[in-house]
């Protein structure tokens, strides 16, 4: 079951588009699995490395970095992020950079 889980979470993360960012809680929304946020933090520190599973794009609910300023994680999330265009102020991600799906994605891309 918890391997089921960990495939939906990736398979959604891997959809969130270059310059985008999402929160735990909306992956695990849109995973078909509300209220688990923690578990795709976990699920994300599990994804085999041949997935290239863009961990970085998940973000905390208040559009912060995921992982402790000035972490080496956290310097390594915001230097990707940077790379792929995405608006940093005070470790905090801009509201336009956040990632909406449209309804053909819902539909047609989201697994369950």
């Amino acid at each position: 079951m918890a391997a089921d889980n960990y495939q939906r979470i990736w398979q959604t993360v891997l959809l969130i588009p270059s310059g985008k960012v999402a929160s735990y809680g909306q992956i695990a929304d849109l995973a078909g699995l509300p209220g688990r946020a923690r578990l795709v933090g976990k699920a994300l520190g599990y994804a085999p490395p041949e997935l290239a599973v863009p961990w970085y794009r998940v973000l905390r609910s208040d559009r912060s970095l995921a992982f402790a300023p000035g972490s080496a994680t956290a310097l390594e999330q915001r230097q990707l992020l940077l790379a792929e265009g995405v608006m940093l102020r005070q470790n905090r991600v801009a509201k336009a950079d956040l990632w909406q799906p449209e309804l053909a994605e819902l539909l047609f891309k989201l697994q369950y």
